[in-house]
């Protein structure tokens, strides 16, 4: 507060927000690091301290099982500097930071939907792997994801009572066809093949019974 308004005050906030930087107080070096960006917009110095302020919260990144507001906040803000500095020698690193950080959100999100598979909730995890094929559409996983909806809708109508059986496995045959559709060239295609035979021979068998029982 003393220097402010001296011509000393710019390299001293300046060090002053480094320092709280690498003492690892990352919520004072952010709030420092921005806290610059608005005293001194105009400064040669301001691109660096927008950069840091993001890279703060990588830092603050946590692992996998833990709340992830850090790290969709990262990427929110690094992309802002991407698009706010084309130009910068940053944008590179900036850019694998958020990759780095799509994959945390993604691990995270797979776990989710692994956990619903393995607590028998398979309805629920149907509905999460979607979800998390349509959050990473160009994951290199995509075919894993789309072979564990069919999975699980094929497990959920394993368990169904007799009346929802036909419905449910006709929502799994629905799944497979698309899945053949968006990726024709997958390893996965003979397991894929393997829950659409079986899926319509339980049709089949569940039709049969109720002619015999009808008759």
């Amino acid at each position: 507060p003393l220097l402010k308004g001296n011509d000393k005050f710019e390299n001293v906030y300046y060090n002053f927000a480094y320092c709280a930087f690498y003492q690892r107080d990352w919520m004072n070096a952010e709030n420092l690091f921005k806290g610059f960006t608005e005293v001194f917009p105009t400064s040669k110095r301001a691109e660096e301290m927008e950069y840091m302020r993001a890279l703060t919260y990588y830092k603050q990144s946590p692992k996998v099982e833990l709340d992830q507001t850090n790290t969709s906040r990262t990427i929110g803000l690094m992309q802002a500097f991407i698009n706010s500095h084309p130009g910068s020698a940053r944008n590179q690193e900036a850019t694998e930071i958020i990759d780095k950080c799509r994959t945390k959100l993604e691990l995270k999100e797979l776990k989710s939907a692994e956990l619903y598979f393995n607590l028998r909730q398979y309805k629920a995890a149907a509905i999460t792997f979607t979800g998390l094929m349509n959050d990473y559409p160009d994951s290199e996983k995509s075919d894993e994801y789309k072979l564990q909806v069919i999975r699980s809708y094929f497990e959920y109508a394993s368990m169904s009572i007799d009346e929802r059986k036909e419905e449910r496995f006709e929502k799994v045959l629905e799944e497979c066809n698309e899945f053949i559709d968006r990726f024709p060239q997958s390893k996965l295609i003979k397991d894929v093949t393997r829950f659409q035979d079986q899926s319509k021979n339980y049709i089949k068998s569940l039709k049969n019974e109720q002619v015999k029982t009808s008759a």
